[in-house]
């Protein structure tokens, strides 16, 4: 056998005074980093993969998980990172894969942005006492109140929050029960992602929002009529400009119903897709998915944050959308290539803004809602994301952690050991539906609270008055640059 290189990411610390070798962990973990030898536990730290279920388990807590340092020497242009890539690569000769969003140093620019408060001049308001309207519309608007003719279709969220696109495959059936249910219970939608819809949650399909993707997994007109809303997935945050690919171990008999592909063979999303090569033929789209639903569901495109983003909203929009969506580089993914993941594509903060600028410049912003996505972490995430010109926000990274994820980046083995990225039938009945709608539910109504603390401080009663307003934002620590591009001016400059 040949020497492996690499090392290991994680140490297992087990106390033997407290293990009381009831082998709870090796039970617990998918990756047989633990193992009974005859009576003794004994772990293989080169197996684990940080996720630290074993250790939030261990009923006496005699595990610790802890992150090794490198063993390479201090090197400023050689990184940790890329010595592990290249060691991978040169013992599989293969493309490294890697999960979530990027782990980079980028700037995050909600860090570097500080909301306004209300004082004399602009008394603030108590939302335990007076009324706060968080509700938010998506869809084309009218351009004035004056104009004639029917409303187009919105999509009516209690708050300005969804879930985000994760289909079913990269993602278990149970995980997608919990994001149906507390869509419901919470007023707001959640997205098919690019598997298709299964039979199952035909019951919850007013809250669904039904991706059309370039492998067009699971699109029939039933599937067209079951959604609330479609979309159409142009690109991704995490891996912009490539497609998908959903291996065939992971295509079960559901699954391959539900994409309807043969069972057991994987599941390509092509980079492109292959009838859309022009704004014009995204419109042909756009029109064509209208047409089949008669009117009566509006119509997103999502696409990921480029160079180039503004215009390209801007033809989405010309093109007939009603909801463009923007995914940004933090953005998070089932499986991407390392070197796509980690340096394709900008931060969505900066996308938001110019997006939001060009729309405006063009006097075509009310013609479509704009929703963002890419590692929204907090209720203050969204608020400034509103201020910058968001109707609302995507959640996937931060719902699946209200689910149990640690975030250990190994969804793509599909032996995700809390039972949200795999489809092991002993792996996904560690979570149970119930309790992660309840999960969901606790979250979305925790920051629904504290959007509205945020507001009433502001002295803003309506999240419509806040929408866009970029002077209720200042920044620290940007540059000249960057605050132009955002449109918001440093922390110090009055009105």
């Amino acid at each position: 056998m040949a020497l492996k290189l690499t090392s290991a990411e994680f140490e297992v610390v087990r106390d033997k005074e407290r293990c009381i070798a009831c082998f709870a962990c090796a039970r617990q973990c998918a990756f047989d980093t633990h193992t009974d030898n005859d009576g003794v536990v004994e772990s293989d730290s080169r197996l684990c993969v940080g996720c630290h279920r074993c250790e939030v388990l261990c009923p006496t807590g005699a595990l610790k998980i802890v992150q090794k340092e490198r063993l390479i020497k201090e090197n400023s242009n050689w990184q940790s990172s890329s010595f592990l890539a290249i060691q991978k690569q040169s013992e599989a000769g293969g493309i490294v894969l890697a999960a979530m969003g990027t782990d980079r140093p980028y700037t995050i620019y909600w860090d570097h942005l500080l909301l306004n408060a209300a004082q004399v001049t602009n008394p603030s308001i108590d939302p335990l006492r007076e009324p706060m309207e968080l509700r938010t519309y998506l869809g084309r608007k009218p351009v004035s109140f004056q104009d004639e003719g029917e409303l187009s279709p919105q999509l009516r969220l209690e708050m300005p929050v969804l879930f985000s696109a994760m289909s079913y495959g990269s993602i278990s059936l149970n995980t997608c029960r919990s994001l149906a249910w507390a869509s419901r219970a919470a007023g707001t939608y959640w997205n098919t992602g690019e598997g298709g819809l299964p039979q199952e949650l035909y019951a919850y399909n007013d809250r669904a929002i039904c991706q059309v993707a370039s492998g067009r997994f699971g699109v029939s007109p039933e599937y067209l009529e079951q959604a609330a809303a479609l979309e159409i997935k142009i690109g991704q945050g995490a891996k912009p400009g490539i497609g998908g690919h959903l291996p065939g171990e992971k295509v079960t008999v559901e699954i391959s119903a539900t994409r309807m592909i043969p069972e057991g063979t994987d599941a390509i999303s092509p980079a492109p897709h292959h009838d859309i090569y022009s704004i014009e033929d995204l419109k042909q789209l756009i029109f064509a998915l209208k047409e089949a639903t008669e009117y009566r569901k509006p119509v997103a495109v999502k696409i990921a944050a480029v160079h180039n983003i503004a215009a390209i909203a801007s033809g989405a929009v010309r093109a007939g959308a009603d909801i463009v969506c923007i995914d940004g580089i933090r953005g998070g993914t089932g499986a991407a290539p390392l070197v796509i993941r980690d340096n394709v594509g900008i931060p969505v903060e900066l996308a938001l803004a110019a997006v939001d600028n060009r729309l405006r410049q063009e006097g075509i912003r009310p013609q479509a809602s704009i929703v963002v996505a890419g590692s929204i972490r907090s209720s203050a995430d969204v608020v400034k994301a509103i201020a910058l010109g968001a109707d609302a926000v995507y959640i996937g990274t931060a719902a699946l952690v209200a689910l149990g994820c640690h975030i250990c980046q190994k969804c793509y083995t599909g032996k995700c050991n809390w039972g949200i990225a795999t489809q092991d039938p002993y792996l996904t009945k560690r979570l149970n539906p119930e309790v992660g709608a309840r999960r969901l539910t606790n979250l979305l109504r925790a920051w629904k609270m504290e959007i509205k603390e945020m507001l009433g401080g502001m002295g803003i009663n309506a999240l419509e008055s806040l929408r866009g307003n970029r002077e209720q934002l200042r920044a620290v620590g940007l540059t000249e640059k960057e605050m132009e591009i955002l449109g918001v001016k440093h922390a110090g400059e009055g009105w």
